[in-house]
C-alpha cells in the first residue's frame, strides 16, 4: 500500500474527532527551525492576521484491539486497515507544511498491540518532527488510556496540546458500548496531564528555560446521541471536568450512525447537529459568561429547548430579573442579558464612566438590540417604539429560519419548524462571535 493511500484511509478514519480550537500557545522557531504557533485559530479556523489555519488531522493507524460498538475502526467492523511508520507520518507532515497545506498536526490513534506500543510510535513520531525536522509548529496529540505514565510525560513533552477522550458520559454507557474502556481508565490519566501541567507551569516561574508540558493543556470530547444521557447529565459532567481537571475545552460530536447495532439509533438516524450545537453554546456560558450547569438544565427541565439558545432561555425563565438598566448594572448581570457579549459588556463598563449610554450607543458598542432591547434600559427608558409582548419577544429571540414557522408560541406547530438537524446562520455567528 503506497503512502496515499495511506493517507486517504487514516484522515478519512480521523474526521470524528473534533479539533476545531484555538491553539492556545504561541511558539516562535529557534535558529534553525521551521514553523510557528499562533495562540489563535487553528484548523478551519481563521487567524488575527486573516489567515485561514488548518492541521493535518489523520490517525497513526485505524488497526485497533477494541470493539467500540460506536466507533468505526473497531476490531469487529470490516474496513481497509493502514498505518503509518513514525518516519513517513513525519516526513509527510513536514513536506505538507512546507507546501503551506498545513500549519500543525492533528495525532491520534487506535491502540494497535496496546497502549504502550501505540504510544511509543506516537512519541517516535513526535520525536522526529521536534528534534530531526526541527518542526516548531502546533502538535495536538490523543493520549491513549491505558498508557504507562512515563511515556504519557514523553508525550506531553513533544506535544502542544494533549486530550483524552471520555467518549460517553457515564460508567454504563461505557461498559455497554466500550466494554474494554472504563471512567477509571480514562480519568486517570486526565488527572496526569493536570498535575504535569500544573508542575510545569511551577517550573516556568522558577526557571525560564524549563520544558514545557502541554502548554496549550488539555481536552476531551464526548458522543452525543448515542446513549440516553440528557443534556443536564451531559453539562454537569463537562462542568465537573472544567473544575476537576482544568480542562482547556470540552467538545461534543453528534453521533453519526456507523453501523447497525440494537444498542445504537438505527442507521437511518439523523446526527442530533442542533442538540450538540446547543451544548456548545452552553459550554460557552460556562466558561465565559459566569453560568452554572445547574442554572442552565434540571432534573424537571433536562434538555435544551431547540427553539432558542440556552441564554435566551434562561432568560425567559427569569423574567423577574430584567429589564437591566445597563448605566448601573454589575458586569456580572451585563453577562447574562441576551444580545450582549463578553466584549460588549466590557466595552458598556469602560464607556459608562464616561457618560451615560443611549440605545444608539450600544448598536455602536456591538450589542445585539434584535434581542436585548427586551431586557435593558438605558437610564430607566426603554427604545422609543417597541411594544412588549410574549409573541412578539420569543420571535425576536428565535433564528429567522425558526421564527418563520413559529405560529402562536412556543410549543404549537412543531411541524412548521425546519429540520431540527439544520444549524442556522445566524445561531452559529451568536455561538462564534460570544454574542449570546
Amino acid at each position: 500500500m503506497d503512502l496515499m493511500e495511506k493517507l486517504t484511509i487514516l484522515s478519512d478514519a480521523a474526521k470524528y474527532d473534533a479539533a476545531c480550537t484555538s491553539s492556545g500557545v504561541a511558539n516562535v522557531p529557534s535558529a534553525g527551525g521551521i514553523g510557528s504557533t499562533a495562540a489563535c485559530g487553528i484548523c478551519h479556523s481563521f487567524a488575527a492576521d486573516g489567515r485561514c489555519i488548518s492541521l493535518l488531522k489523520v490517525l497513526m493507524t485505524n488497526v485497533c484491539i477494541y470493539d467500540c460498538k460506536y466507533c468505526v475502526n473497531r476490531v469487529s467492523h470490516d474496513t481497509r486497515r493502514a498505518a503509518f511508520t513514525p518516519e513517513e507520518l513525519s516526513e509527510l507532515t513536514i513536506q505538507f507544511y512546507r507546501r503551506n497545506y498545513i500549519e500543525g498536526l492533528f495525532l491520534s490513534s487506535g491502540v494497535i498491540k496496546n497502549p504502550d506500543y501505540t504510544c511509543e510510535q506516537l512519541i517516535k513520531t513526535l520525536t522526529l518532527l521536534r528534534t530531526g525536522y526541527h518542526f516548531h509548529g502546533y502538535i495536538h496529540v490523543k493520549a491513549i488510556p491505558g498508557a504507562d505514565p512515563v511515556l504519557l510525560n514523553q508525550l506531553g513533552m513533544l506535544a502542544d496540546r494533549m486530550s483524552i477522550n471520555i467518549e460517553l458520559p457515564s460508567q454504563k454507557s461505557l461498559s455497554t458500548l466500550a466494554p474494554d474502556k472504563s471512567k477509571h481508565s480514562i480519568l486517570k490519566p486526565m488527572s496526569f496531564i493536570q498535575q504535569k501541567i500544573t508542575e510545569s507551569s511551577h517550573d516556568i516561574v522558577r526557571y525560564k528555560h524549563a520544558p514545557r508540558f502541554a502548554p496549550a493543556g488539555q481536552s476531551t470530547q464526548m458522543i452525543v446521541g448515542a446513549t440516553p444521557e440528557t443534556d443536564y447529565q451531559i453539562l454537569h459532567l463537562s462542568e465537573s471536568l472544567y473544575k476537576k481537571y482544568s480542562l482547556k475545552r470540552v467538545f461534543f460530536s453528534a453521533y453519526m450512525p456507523v453501523s447497525d447495532n440494537p444498542l445504537l439509533p438505527s442507521a437511518d438516524t439523523k446526527p442530533p447537529l442542533l442538540r450538540e450545537h446547543r451544548l456548545y453554546q452552553a459550554d460557552w456560558l460556562l466558561r465565559f459568561y459566569g453560568f452554572e450547569a445547574r442554572e442552565l438544565l434540571d432534573e424537571q427541565n433536562p434538555n435544551f429547548n431547540p427553539l432558542v439558545d440556552p441564554k435566551c432561555n434562561w432568560a425567559l425563565n427569569h423574567l423577574e430579573l430584567f429589564p437591566v438598566d445597563v448605566n448601573k448594572a454589575p458586569l456580572e448581570m451585563l453577562l447574562r442579558v441576551p444580545g450582549i457579549g463578553v466584549a460588549s459588556a466590557k466595552r458598556i463598563v469602560t464607556v459608562r464612566r464616561t457618560g451615560s449610554l443611549d440605545f444608539k450607543g450600544l448598536k455602536k458598542i456591538g450589542v445585539v438590540l434584535k434581542r436585548a432591547q427586551y431586557f435593558i434600559t438605558c437610564s430607566g427608558k426603554l427604545p422609543d417604539g417597541l411594544k412588549i409582548t410574549s409573541d412578539g419577544m420569543i420571535r425576536s429571540l428565535m433564528p429567522e429560519g425558526y421564527a418563520a414557522g413559529f405560529v402562536g408560541g412556543i410549543g404549537e406547530q412543531l411541524s412548521l419548524l425546519p429540520d431540527s438537524s439544520r444549524v442556522f446562520r445566524e445561531d452559529v455567528h451568536k455561538c462564534l462571535t460570544g454574542q449570546i
